[in-house]
């Protein structure tokens, strides 16, 4: 028997709290909250409870947020309608008040370097001369001025040392690989330190200075397939810290004073703290042993003292605590969405089979609750990206397919990240080709082992997942029943064409793994579902943020277009005020609810009516 419908709104609408931050001093808390449906930051005394919203949005909603090191502001960023020109904010948490701190039209900022011992400063980058280049200013926070410290000369991005000087950089080449350049003080040469292949781009990050400056702690797969966590000193010599031989390092937690690596995040089936400085070894294990999900450590004081930890779990909500290093004692805060407590939640369960080529892909598989694992509707659901992967614990799409009567198929497929270099690079040249068989032979190799009804599958997907869904729309439509794209490019000439401007130093890297629209048109072309708009024998759903940078409108009317000439039955939906996906909870309630109808009508699955 099936357990009860979970409310959409529960599973889409607002979290009641996340993302818990502790004030440098330790003395406050913040978390995001919603104030009259739009998401705001909300802080009180630790230990108190009486917190109280600080900002006032009343349009998008504050998604990321963090302390300066003043203990006074908040800093948070915001775009218009999905535009993705972030701008930056400080709110006054003592006196009251926001500030626009980048005032500009069509600027995007970004936070480049804030450090403890100067806590009234930041680095941050802005294209205000230029729309594909990030300059350098020094922001004073009290008074809001911004200097002009280093003017960007072609890098795709830049990092300041301890002391908020402006010494690394890192540049496309024009065969898609990665050069990292430092200089000794803001007014020193540049000279490469470290040059990396197409093969090494997407595993290759810097991650800062040490402490005297004299080398980066890096992400690399420079030499080996997955990446690992090196030191490089700035006469180009390299140290292995750690890794790992299946897995790639995905995350290092440093000291905040020392700058010395403590722990790294490796990214297998499912997330794993790897401790590397004995002296907070016996603090993680007690942090541990709170809960049974994947552990990350969310902040920390200025003193190091208190930890906040947060916990993913397949099948419950984000738990979050207080850790006391002190006393070696946890408070219980709270979770994202208590609601969900109260719902019969679907187990996440890795699985594996072997592509038609031998590559073994690896993925996830979420069974409805309450009924048999056999001849089951399913919904393909594929990431975006695709330089990304599913992961394993709570994720609001799976839950809701698994509620609604369907299995839930998620695969990383080949290009998708975590599982090495050599696993990445083969989605080379690969959209619409390999990257899309893997997915054909996931639904194939569950359908072989009886779990889903041949004749009732469906894929779903955004972004990269969108495209995904084109294809299966166009090029595979008699494995699909349906299909559901959000924010999918229909024409990859088009898409790569139209990149936004601030990509436009990584270019080379999209039309190294993509194709160069001026080169490889035809073949772009052929590996681009508007090719064969023709060929689509399912009903389709898409969905379109009509400010989307990334996959803009045209991407979606051109295939709309297509199918209304030849009177394919389709549903499209426009969201005027989204961008690359849907911030807004009632545009996400509307899509969802929009879907959930669909797919009932084609797979048979259950629905929540709409409101």
């Amino acid at each position: 028997m099936q357990p009860d419908l979970i409310p959409r709104n529960v599973l889409f609408g607002n979290p009641t709290r996340l993302s818990p931050a502790i004030s440098p001093d330790g003395a406050r808390l913040a978390y995001i909250a919603p104030v009259d449906g739009v998401l705001n930051v909300w802080v009180g005394a630790l230990g108190s409870d009486d917190f109280q919203p600080v900002t006032e949005d009343r349009d998008r909603g504050v998604r990321f947020f963090a302390w300066a090191h003043d203990n006074r502001h908040l800093l948070y960023i915001q775009d218009r309608g999905g535009d993705e020109n972030w701008h930056l904010y400080a709110t006054d948490v003592i006196g009251g008040g926001t500030r626009d701190l980048t005032p500009f039209e069509s600027i995007q900022a970004r936070i480049v370097g804030h450090e403890k011992r100067f806590p009234d400063t930041l680095l941050i980058g802005l294209n205000r001369r230029t729309p594909e280049l990030h300059d350098v200013y020094r922001l004073d926070l009290p008074s809001g001025e911004l200097t002009l410290v280093a003017e960007n000369p072609g890098y795709a991005g830049m990092m300041a040392d301890r002391d908020l000087r402006v010494r690394g950089a890192v540049e496309s080449t024009a065969d898609g690989g990665l050069v990292t350049f430092v200089r000794d003080d803001e007014q020193g040469p540049w000279r490469e330190v470290d040059r990396v292949g197409l093969e090494d781009a997407l595993g290759t990050t810097p991650l800062g200075f040490s402490v005297d400056g004299s080398s980066l702690l890096m992400l690399s797969s420079k030499d080996a397939n997955t990446t690992r966590l090196l030191r490089l000193g700035l006469d180009g010599d390299s140290e292995v810290i750690y890794e790992d031989d299946e897995y790639d390092v995905v995350g290092v937690l440093t000291d905040p004073d020392t700058r010395e690596p403590q722990i790294v995040t490796v990214l297998r089936d499912r997330s794993d703290l790897v401790v590397l400085d004995p002296s907070i070894a016996a603090d993680v294990e007690r942090v541990r042993a709170l809960h049974p999900g994947d552990l990350s450590l969310a902040g920390q004081d200025h003193a190091n003292t208190t930890w906040l930890a947060a916990f993913t779990a397949d099948a419950g909500p984000i738990t979050y605590y207080l850790y006391d290093r002190t006393s070696g004692q946890a408070q219980f805060l709270f979770t994202h969405q208590p609601e969900l407590e109260a719902h019969t939640l679907a187990a996440m369960e890795p699985f594996s089979f072997t592509a038609r080529d031998g590559l073994t892909i690896h993925g996830y598989l979420t069974f409805p609750p309450g009924l048999a694992r056999t001849g089951l509707p399913a919904v393909l659901d594929v990431h975006g990206g695709p330089w990304t992967r599913d992961t394993w614990g709570f994720k609001p799409e799976p839950q809701w397919f698994a509620n609604r009567g369907y299995l839930c198929i998620q695969v990383n497929y080949r290009g998708s990240t975590g599982y090495g270099k050599g696993f990445l690079n083969a989605g080379d040249h690969e959209w619409g080709g390999r990257m899309h068989d893997d997915l054909i032979d996931a639904v194939r190799w569950v359908v072989d082992q009886g779990h889903a009804d041949r004749d009732r599958v469906a894929i779903f997907g955004g972004s990269y997942g969108g495209y995904a869904a084109l294809l299966g729309a166009t090029f595979t439509p008699d494995v699909f029943r349906c299909a559901v794209d959000i924010v999918g490019p229909s024409n990859l000439k088009t898409l790569v064409e139209s990149v936004p401007p601030y990509w436009r130093p990584m270019i080379a890297q999209f039309h190294s793994r993509i194709g160069n629209p001026e080169t490889d048109a035809e073949f772009l072309w052929s590996r681009s579902p508007l090719s064969r708009a023709g060929d689509i024998r399912i009903p389709l759903l898409i969905a379109q943020g009509a400010n989307d940078p990334r996959v803009k409108q045209a991407e979606s009317e051109q295939i709309v277009a297509a199918l209304r000439e030849k009177g394919i039955p389709h549903e499209y939906m426009l969201f005027p005020d989204e961008g690359h996906g849907f911030a807004r909870p009632q545009n996400r309630l509307r899509f969802y609810a929009a879907a959930e109808r669909f797919l009932a009508e084609h797979l048979g699955g259950r629905y929540e009516p709409a409101d």
